[in-house]
């Protein structure tokens, strides 16, 4: 089988680099973060003008949505912590946070985790709106968080070239793999939470397997450039990621053979770094660019 990516629009609006893209309630919209501070929700079947959500003085790089409760938190750099309620689009809680920049945020039930430039993880109790705990592992920047509720663990990629493995319920440090070269900036759990990918500097993308203590599965040099982030579609089928490269690369979630290509020249792609993807259902995705810009692509399959 054959694939083929399709760009069904852009949309534009944001004054400097989109740094973010997160999911919505409704599944056909999406939330974009950027360097000009604002938060704004964008509709695909309406491209011509997004909503802002918010309007922060500093730079945005995390965002994230939380499907259970509706909201979205959304870190202002060197600031602190915002909390939006989708329903009236009202910000009904803020939090300070240490005088660094955010580059993550991901939530487990009642916890908040926030990836931190100042190399701590803040761990947040979202009833209480309170902090729960600091996790200081390293001098150098938290760059990427994703949540494993199986295994009930929290993988986080930092910039001294290390993935770290944290307990979701003592909040212990598990385990710590040399991983990469260079900085990590991306960690993702597969689909079936028996895999953990992750992306660097060093351009390599890496397969680290679960079950077998973490151990390198497989490794390939991905892009010409840092791998920004990593996205798996629903089913699982499908990996993305996006590059400073300029390009986005679908892989094959089983074989991690590489589909498609999607880049400026072929695909009228974006004309900077690539900096995250969300997909908002099976077969299409967001990306968000330096080029101050989001596109919609669609993803197809068939038979050559």
């Amino acid at each position: 089988m054959k694939y083929e990516a399709e760009k069904l629009e852009s949309y534009t609006g944001h004054r400097d680099c989109v740094y973010n893209v997160t999911g919505h309630s409704d599944k056909n919209k999406f939330i974009s973060a950027s360097g000009d501070g604002l938060l704004v929700e964008w509709d695909t079947r309406n491209s011509d003008l997004g909503k802002p959500l918010a309007q922060m003085k500093n730079s945005i790089y995390a965002v994230h949505f939380e499907k259970s409760q509706n909201r979205v938190w959304a870190a202002q750099n060197f600031e602190g912590l915002h909390l939006i309620d989708l329903a009236n689009k009202k910000e009904i809680a803020n939090l300070a946070l240490n005088k660094a920049a955010v580059f993550d945020i991901k939530t487990y039930k009642n916890l908040v985790f926030v990836a931190g430039g100042d190399g701590v993880i803040t761990v947040i109790d979202s009833e209480l709106m309170a902090f729960k705990r600091h996790i200081k592992s390293s001098a150098k920047s938290v760059r990427s968080l994703s949540i494993n509720p199986v295994e009930r663990e929290l993988a986080a990629g930092f910039s001294d070239n290390t993935i770290r493995i944290f307990d979701l319920q003592t909040l212990e440090l598990k385990k710590q793999i040399n991983a990469h070269r260079n900085s990590v900036f991306a960690v993702k759990y597969s689909a079936d939470y028996q895999r953990l990918l992750s992306g660097s500097r060093d351009a390599h993308l890496k397969i680290w397997n679960i079950n077998d203590n973490y151990k390198l599965e497989e490794q390939m040099v991905a892009h010409m450039f840092t791998i920004n982030h990593i996205a798996v579609n629903p089913p699982g089928t499908l990996i993305a990621t996006c590059s400073m490269d300029k390009s986005i690369k679908l892989w094959d979630a089983h074989t991690y053979k590489l589909l498609k290509v999607i880049d400026q020249a072929r695909h009228a792609g974006h004309g900077t770094s690539v900096n995250r993807l969300h997909w908002l259902s099976d077969e299409k995705f967001v990306s968000a660019s330096d080029d101050r810009s989001l596109s919609l692509w669609k993803v197809t399959q068939y038979e050559p």
